[in-house]
């Protein structure tokens, strides 16, 4: 009798760039032995990405969520963080629930350009002036999979702001007026302009208490 395979849905699997063990390097959790599923696609386009390769969705293999999940599971952190590319382009129920039953916290690092999807522990919203968050609310959210998104910034519990130009300081200011009071705010330099811009950051936030500044200390310590 002749086995019939079916194929994975796009709700079951997802574009996976890379995944991997190592140390969360930046942002609240920074310090924190996590295990990294990076998916590919993002339509964001920052010029000073430092992971280009995974803008292109198609570019990458469809996991399953089981694939995935079973992967993460092989270390021994419980800490799983999803990121890109841009991860809210995908429907990310399944995977956060799957994470979730399987003893995993739940962190998104994601620019908010897209509705809110996923069960999350922790949301780090770290936009980007190339494409405008998505803007929402609870009483007109989208119905993605038959359930009303928020914005991620209504959500956040971190508000991560990269800093190239001086201008950016202001575009801080402007996305820290969106999240709830309650969120840990974050001025983190551009790798490339890390000489230039953190003496400005240390000088704003000396000023501003109220912000902190994140690095990223995995480039420090030369880590994935």
């Amino acid at each position: 009798m002749e086995t019939i395979i079916q194929p994975i849905s796009e709700i079951d699997s997802l574009p996976l760039m890379e995944a991997f063990y190592t140390l969360q390097g930046e942002g609240y959790h920074a310090g924190k032995a996590a295990y990294f599923i990076r998916l590919g696609g993002c339509d964001v386009g920052c010029h000073w990405c430092d992971v280009k390769e995974s803008w292109p969705a198609e570019a990458h293999p469809r996991v399953s969520v089981a694939n995935i999940v079973a992967e993460a599971a092989k270390y021994p952190a419980r800490l799983a963080v999803i990121t890109g590319g841009e991860p809210l382009m995908h429907n990310l129920n399944e995977l956060t629930q799957a994470l979730q039953e399987a003893g995993f916290q739940t962190n998104i690092e994601t620019s908010g350009a897209h509705p809110l999807s996923g069960t999350w522990d922790w949301i780090c919203f770290s936009p980007k002036k190339f494409k405008k968050p998505y803007s929402s609310n609870a009483k007109h959210g989208v119905v993605l999979e038959g359930v009303a998104s928020l914005s991620v910034a209504a959500q956040a519990h971190e508000l991560k702001v990269i800093i190239y130009n001086k201008s950016d300081f202001e575009f801080a200011e402007e996305h820290a007026a969106l999240v709830g009071k309650d969120c840990v705010l974050l001025l983190q330099p551009e790798w490339s302009r890390v000489q230039e811009m953190t003496p400005l950051i240390v000088e704003y936030v000396k000023n501003n208490p109220q912000w902190r500044i994140s690095l990223q200390t995995h480039k420090y310590m030369d880590i994935p």
